[in-house]
């Protein structure tokens, strides 16, 4: 599997377009045969930093992804919305997608 984490800070001018943006981007990625999942959360302790986790099924769905016309659309988009580079911290994983956490368990 591929595990994608991406870190962006997001102009405060440009907070709702980013919003919006970024909302059907998550639409369009999550219907993609090849996508497990694809979510995104903001920083709570650092306004308009957002944190985005993709997850795909192997490295060709994730080249698939990048081919998409909504991916084509959205980075030329990101570009015009964010205050700096966007970070990126991209795995291939062997094994499952997720796995039960052994510290913690339901009481």
């Amino acid at each position: 599997m591929i595990l994608i984490v991406l870190k962006a800070q997001i102009r405060p001018d440009k907070r709702d377009e980013w919003l919006a943006g970024i909302s059907e981007y998550k639409k369009n990625v999550n219907s993609e045969p090849g996508n497990i999942s694809f979510d995104y959360h903001e920083n709570l302790e650092k306004e308009n930093e957002f944190v985005i986790v993709e997850v795909f099924r192997d490295g060709k769905a994730g080249e698939e992804h990048v081919n998409t016309d909504h991916a084509q659309r959205f980075f030329p988009f990101m570009s015009t919305v964010v205050a700096e580079k966007p970070k990126i911290n991209y795995q291939d994983v062997d094994g499952d997608v997720w796995n039960e956490m052994a510290e913690v368990t339901p009481q």
